[in-house]
């Protein structure tokens, strides 16, 4: 993983110096940052690098992104220099008509809020892990300790295709997918788009995105949870953030708690963007139910493990102080090069 880690950088640096024009430095973009890139298909085979060593692999694929970001960024300002150069020697230029720019696109708000989280897991250890947006029933909800009778279960909040198959509420059956296979320990993040019947407005849609995280191993407490999400809280929304844990209820975790951080417009003071206190909620999480182990085949007596799950559109509303998520579906030019 090192070699091919160093082998795709030194790739990558020397297609970015051969590139011609601004359009050939936005294919080598695509072609290693992009969504099917190389280097994010090294994030997908980190479920193959031991657990010792993800840590180290992490920071390795964090430093190979930023190296060629910025030799991207380098070579897209010194490209523009000598294009405007050569137009001024070359061209005639009209004062009068007004300028033309060469916008080079950018990431959609979820996205960069997405890799931002990507980014901070991987550093800390963790793979990142896709599933079925379509799924069956018993890993949506039984799986994870969500009886017949549960209201989640209910046709106004999920989208059922038949009685065994819905479009999947959560991203939580990615992990009873991964925890089925019996490679132990465990330590993972599930982004991706989930479903529920629920009316459009300014904080709800029927069609959204979730990251949810999962750790098992041997004595894992609750306090690995608190440490985990308070530097994952830091590292989102800066240094000076602090986290508030209030008891819950969710039927896969005991004990369950609700998670806020310290406003960071007011540092917890209070103000307009916190409705005055202070406080705001991001997460929730808690300890994997033992029942929820042992329907994995997994003993709970020996293991143990904790999950948190998060709203990715809730992360881009609060990074960047937007007030209406229909904001991010609306595909409109105007907000979207704000990012």
């Amino acid at each position: 993983m090192k070699d091919k880690l160093k082998q795709i950088r030194e790739k990558a640096l020397a297609s970015i110096e051969s590139s011609e024009g601004l359009n050939g430095l936005n294919d080598v973009r695509v072609a290693f940052l992009g969504k099917k890139g190389e280097l994010t298909a090294v994030l997908k085979g980190m479920k193959d690098v031991s657990p010792e060593e993800r840590p180290l692999v992490g920071q390795m694929v964090n430093e190979t992104r930023a190296a060629i970001e910025q030799k991207l960024e380098e070579t897209k300002k010194k490209m523009e220099a000598l294009e405007l150069e050569h137009k001024l020697k070359k061209e005639v230029i009209d004062v009068t008509l007004p300028a033309k720019k060469n916008r080079v696109g950018h990431g959609h708000p979820n996205t960069i809020a997405l890799e931002e989280v990507e980014r901070i897991f991987v550093g800390m250890g963790y793979e990142v892990v896709e599933g079925p947006e379509v799924e069956y029933d018993y890993y949506n909800f039984e799986a994870l300790n969500i009886p017949a009778n549960h209201p989640a279960k209910d046709e106004q909040d999920t989208f059922y295709i038949n009685d065994k198959i819905v479009l999947r509420t959560q991203t939580s059956p990615v992990q009873v997918r991964v925890m089925e296979q019996g490679k132990l320990p465990i330590r993972m993040i599930a982004p991706g788009r989930v479903f529920r019947a629920d009316e459009v407005d300014a904080t709800h849609s029927p069609s959204f995105h979730q990251i949810e995280g999962l750790v098992i191993d041997k004595g894992v407490t609750f306090a690995d949870l608190k440490g985990t999400l308070q530097e994952f809280a830091k590292e989102l929304f800066g240094p000076e953030t602090k986290v508030k844990f209030r008891p819950h209820h969710f039927p896969f975790t005991e004990p369950s708690a609700e998670v806020d951080v310290t406003c960071f417009k007011c540092g917890g003071k209070g103000c307009r963007f916190c409705k005055g206190e202070g406080w705001i909620e991001i997460l929730g999480c808690g300890m994997v139910h033992p029942h929820v182990l042992e329907m994995s085949g997994i003993d709970p007596k020996e293991y143990s493990g904790f999950a948190f799950g998060v709203g990715l559109e809730r992360i881009a509303l609060l990074k960047y102080e937007i007030d209406d998520m229909r904001l991010l579906y609306e595909n409109d030019d105007r907000f979207l090069k704000q990012f």
